[in-house]
């Protein structure tokens, strides 16, 4: 059975294409500059984000296309209507809903989900799409990359390359850690075995909670549409998937910040003035952010990002990369916040179990401790000065 008998993705489609706003002004000639430079930096992304991440970027067949706000709208109704399809099949066998009034249903959540696209499209700079039909794609939404770095005022060569950055992080992550979609699509197969509410659950739910925001108007805590999932074990599998969309999303925050200004000169300009545009919301788009639960999870991607910054500088690059070893390694939710926690549970390369912690006066940290040594072992006394081996670890300003 088709999503479409639930939501009229087509419609939805329709309607996104035509709500959505005019992108930026643009001669052509300036538009056809921004999408070479666009393709042009996402090829010159793969290097640097592989320096950064220790990871040799595989061979892949993952296309980057440079598109516009309706085009998106086309390829996310697609995605979504194709990830959705075993949720609404169960919805649909236990609704006890006629055809007709099914039908009429469809045409009008997919009018309200073509909205939800409207509102989305003028916002998206770039996305890795993993779900969508013909396998993984790089999308970069020219209009909006140019509106971003118009309303920032940055270099737009410095931003755009940026932004590629952070896309090519992801789709490194889709491509070199071969269970990662598997994993993913196997949270969601759980979460609809897990789900207990039909169509007429769910718009009782939603009433919910719309009268909870209303209520806590002009604060921050709201679930939005998240706090729909009451359900224990469809709780669990949430909290699975946003640890790891969450980790995802870090790290690729961490890997366009860390390429640095050799690579970026602007880098740092592009980070605070970006950071500032995020808290710089409409009225309007701050409700619809709530609604959606899009500010709850951008909470959970800055954990996710001080996830990362915490494990690399604990264990370097390599031990962090430990994460991607199998699903058993991600983080768990409680871990993003405690990245002590997950070294002590996966152990990566490059641990270090400090018994001794000496604050020397230049503030740097001096870390004795000891190793597992061979049965066979000849006293340091008993060989040569040039032979002997101090262990410690000496890193300036840890605290």
């Amino acid at each position: 059975m088709s999503s479409e008998v639930f939501v009229d993705w087509k419609l939805a489609a329709r309607t996104g294409r035509q709500l959505t706003k005019a992108g930026p002004d643009v001669t052509l000639e300036e538009a056809k500059a921004a999408v070479a430079e666009l393709r042009e930096a996402a090829l010159r992304a793969d290097d640097f984000v592989s320096q950064v991440t220790e990871i040799a970027h595989p061979a892949y067949s993952a296309p980057t296309q440079v598109i516009d706000r309706q085009q998106w709208i086309d390829i996310n109704a697609a995605s979504i209507g194709s990830l959705m399809s075993p949720l609404i099949d169960k919805l649909a066998k236990q609704s006890g809903t006629g055809r007709r009034a099914r039908a009429v249903g469809s045409k009008v959540t997919g009018a309200e989900a073509g909205a939800l696209l409207a509102f989305l499209s003028s916002r998206v700079l770039g996305q890795y799409d993993v779900f969508g039909p013909g396998g993984g794609k790089l999308l970069l939404v020219a209009p909006n990359v140019i509106d971003a770095e118009r309303r920032l005022e940055v270099d737009p060569s410095d931003f755009r390359l940026w932004v590629c950055i952070h896309e090519v992080t992801h789709r490194l992550q889709f491509t070199a850690v071969p269970w990662l979609e598997g994993y993913l699509r196997e949270q969601i197969e759980q979460f609809v075995d897990a789900s207990d509410f039909d169509s007429e659950a769910l718009r009782e739910r939603l009433k919910e909670t719309v009268a909870a925001l209303r209520e806590r108007r002009g604060q921050d805590e709201s679930e939005g549409l998240l706090g729909l999932v009451r359900n224990p074990d469809q709780r669990a599998v949430l909290d699975r998937m946003t640890a790891v969309m969450s980790l995802l999303e870090g790290h690729a925050e961490y890997v366009m910040d860390e390429v640095g200004p050799s690579v970026i000169p602007t880098v740092k300009e592009i980070r605070r003035k970006f950071a500032q545009r995020r808290k710089g919301r409409s009225p309007l788009d701050r409700m619809l952010r709530k609604l959606l639960g899009l500010d709850a999870k951008m909470r959970q991607y800055a954990d996710g990002r001080a996830f990362v910054d915490a494990v690399v500088k604990e264990v370097g690059m390599r031990g962090f990369n430990h994460v991607w070893t199998s699903p058993e390694t991600l983080p768990k939710l409680c871990e993003l916040r405690d990245a002590s926690a997950w070294i002590s549970r996966t152990n990566p390369p490059g641990r270090v179990d400090p018994q001794v912690a000496v604050q020397s006066g230049d503030g740097s940290t001096t870390r004795t401790f000891t190793v597992e040594r061979a049965e066979e072992h000849t006293p340091l006394d008993d060989v040569a000065d040039d032979e002997r081996q101090i262990i410690i670890e000496r890193r300036a300003g840890d605290n």
